[in-house]
């Protein structure tokens, strides 16, 4: 009875009420949940850390969970069990997930079978991990939302990050012009090792100008913005004409002048994947799936954490000096 009772639980995150990362609490004896109809059982191997996460758990985000809640959504395992009526996967199968029903910071989550994609051999389960929220969100920046062309060019403000990195991946590959910008020398040096054209440091301060200088009077078609409270009013100096702001990233207000937009007859757009339709999101799997196939899909895994240090990550994603890649907690 004791062992039946042993497989039944796992470990897994819990958050009791919304704070700093201080209330993600390790424990070990939650019950491994089932899946329902249209749903599946992954065993986690690898669970991605987003900064949204971090903004559910201060409770300062628009949507919030019920608690006590487990956060995580980008999980890379391998089925363990599947629902009535999902046929597309079975036992064993290796798998990468855009969302999850339980929660990822978990031994096991149960996802939603149109949320589970098969998951390459050619990539790691840390990879797998770093696939969903990012690659799908950039493509969804860049194309449906912000109707990016070939030859085009675009400024990856923040590419050294998970979405970042995913950005400057797709948009070489479908023809654009890529500059990016990141906070450190090595951040800088993984964009340019992933499709960015040139690389800008954010941190020195006349950056700005060096981008003016680099794009002439033309300007930059779109802008992939994860940090909109500190840089829009500055993007929109930036842009070319008809140019596009697509907002992905952003922790508070800001100030911005109209004109700026009228001047040039540029759009601010806001970007969810939360918002994604169906369809949408099976456009997203399918290019995913060609770059994989291509080889030009190549997640980069940066700071890596077992799930005893979530906590950490939850301080670092935020707190440090310069993203190099998609943060990863290991189970």
């Amino acid at each position: 009875i004791t062992m039946a009772t042993t497989r039944n639980v796992m470990r897994a995150v819990r958050v009791f009420g919304f704070g700093g990362p201080e209330v993600l609490k390790l424990q070990s004896d939650v019950l491994v949940p089932d899946p329902k109809e249209n749903q599946v059982l992954i065993k986690v191997y690898a669970c991605g850390v987003n900064p949204v996460e971090t903004y559910i758990r201060s409770g300062s985000y628009a949507r919030k969970p019920a608690l006590p809640y487990t956060p995580g959504s980008d999980v890379a395992g391998v089925i363990e069990r599947v629902g009535e009526h999902v046929t597309a996967f079975k036992k064993g199968d290796r798998v990468f997930t855009t969302g999850t029903v339980s929660g990822g910071y978990a031994d096991y989550a149960v996802a939603a079978a149109n949320t589970v994609f098969p998951l390459s051999d050619e990539l790691d389960f840390r990879q797998g991990a770093a696939i969903g929220i990012p690659y799908f969100t950039a493509y969804r920046a860049l194309f449906q939302k912000g109707r990016a062309r070939a030859g085009e060019s675009v400024l990856v403000h923040g590419a050294s990050g998970g979405v970042g990195i995913a950005t400057c991946q797709i948009a070489r590959a479908c023809g654009l012009k890529v500059l990016g910008t990141a906070g450190t020398e090595e951040g800088m040096n993984i964009v340019l090792r992933n499709g960015c054209h040139k690389a800008f440091n954010h941190r020195e301060a006349n950056y700005i100008d060096k981008i003016k200088e680099y794009t002439g009077m033309e300007g930059v078609d779109i802008i992939i913005e994860m940090l909109s409270n500190i840089n829009l009013a500055t993007d929109l100096q930036l842009l070319s004409r008809a140019g596009r702001v697509m907002v992905v990233g952003c922790r508070g207000p800001v100030e911005i002048n109209p004109r700026d937009t009228m001047n040039k007859e540029s759009s601010i757009i806001g970007v969810s994947l939360f918002l994604a339709t169906e369809e949408e999101m099976r456009e997203c799997a399918t290019a995913v799936r060609d770059g994989i196939e291509a080889g030009w899909l190549k997640p980069a895994v940066g700071s890596e954490y077992p799930l005893e240090r979530v906590v950490q990550a939850h301080e670092d994603i935020i707190c440090s000096s310069g993203a190099r890649g998609k943060m990863v907690l290991l189970l």
